[in-house]
């Protein structure tokens, strides 16, 4: 039976004792790159979620938030 699991690796050792269980066939060991992964998916799910403004249009926009704070 196979499980997998995602781990974070909190201290160098952790990656040398990981090796070892892969060397002994007890783990694989699969690296990934998920920053750009996660780069990639939050590109493509707001890609087109905004529309171009003019500048003062922004700087109106800020001003009204900035003012409903005080």
């Amino acid at each position: 039976m196979m499980h997998t699991l995602t781990i974070d690796i909190i201290n160098d050792k952790a990656v040398k004792l990981l090796e070892d269980l892969e060397l002994l066939q007890h783990i694989r060991v699969h690296k990934e790159n998920t920053v750009a992964a996660t780069a990639t998916s939050w590109a493509a799910k707001y890609k087109g979620a905004m529309h171009k403004q003019p500048l003062n249009e922004i700087d109106n926009q800020l001003n009204d938030l900035r003012n409903s704070w005080n």
